[in-house]
């Protein structure tokens, strides 16, 4: 029997043969490589089955089951890893090679940490820079990221690496469809656990027009879907009796967005 690796890396696969072989090129490449490499195949009717298995590396442990959506399939990721942390990572961003590397090392010294993030770029579909993500940078201490959640994301879902034991306890909610990592920040920071970012650029995010962030993040009326998502988490939290003052934060954000996205539609309908 192997003995468990530090890192679990999750990567779900749905359709992604276009960009799946950078991404675990780079995953393979990283100076950590006590690592496993978790590709959980979602029912792809591409070639991502195949390109997966063309790699022979030890480190790869590969599942696959009939199309069951992004929760189910991080939730048997999770459930499938053995190591002591499990990074992220989407089958189309691109690590840089010593991302496992400061993230382990960030958790390893900061045991008080659960989560630790990073920035990233935008890429396009050719792999060529697009800018920053403002909300990123400006939010990477616990107390910045704490302070902003509850009225925006500001945290890259493919770029985060977690404490396994504290993951397990908050899988993946298939109620909080496209906005699963939004709803996940919030229930760990509703319960207190500590989320910071190494400040610097470990992930090359990738933007294209079959990319959940274009199909369904920039959509107009984004801010519904985020007053949802709000409202589900707290509706949640009311019915658990744990209520506190971050929520009271996220009530007011949840106000916000409801106005904001009512205000879209009347300003489209003149």
């Amino acid at each position: 029997m192997q003995p468990s690796p530090l890192i679990s890396v999750v990567l779900p696969v749905y359709n992604g043969a276009d960009y799946l072989r950078p991404t675990i090129d780079a995953i393979l490449a990283q100076t950590q490589g006590d690592f496993e490499l978790l590709a959980v195949n979602d029912g792809s009717s591409d070639d991502s089955e195949a390109i997966i298995q063309s790699y022979a590396d030890s480190r790869i442990r590969y599942f696959h089951h009939p199309n069951k959506g992004f929760a189910y399939t991080l939730n048997r990721g999770i459930a499938e890893a053995r190591g002591k942390y499990i990074a992220r990572i989407d089958a189309d961003d691109i690590c840089m090679p010593r991302r496992f590397e400061k993230q382990a090392a960030w958790l390893e010294e900061r045991p008080g940490t659960d989560l630790v993030g990073c920035f990233i770029t935008f890429i396009s579909e050719k792999g060529e820079e697009q800018g920053e993500w403002p909300e990123d940078r400006a939010n990477y201490t616990n107390a910045q990221i704490r302070k902003a959640l509850p009225y925006v994301n500001c945290m890259a879902h493919p770029g985060v690496m977690v404490r396994t034991e504290v993951l397990r306890g908050f899988p993946y909610l298939e109620s909080q469809k496209y906005l699963e990592d939004y709803d996940m920040w919030l229930r760990l920071a509703g319960a207190g656990h500590v989320m910071e970012k190494v400040p610097e650029m470990l992930l090359l995010y990738r933007v294209h027009t079959a990319s959940m962030t274009v199909s369904i993040i920039k959509k107009k009326n984004v801010f519904f879907r985020h007053f949802h998502c709000k409202r589900r988490y707290l509706a949640g939290r009311l019915a658990a009796g744990r209520l506190n003052a971050f929520d009271v934060q996220v009530f007011l954000g949840m106000c916000k967005d409801l106005v904001t996205a009512a205000g879209k539609n009347i300003k489209q309908k003149l």
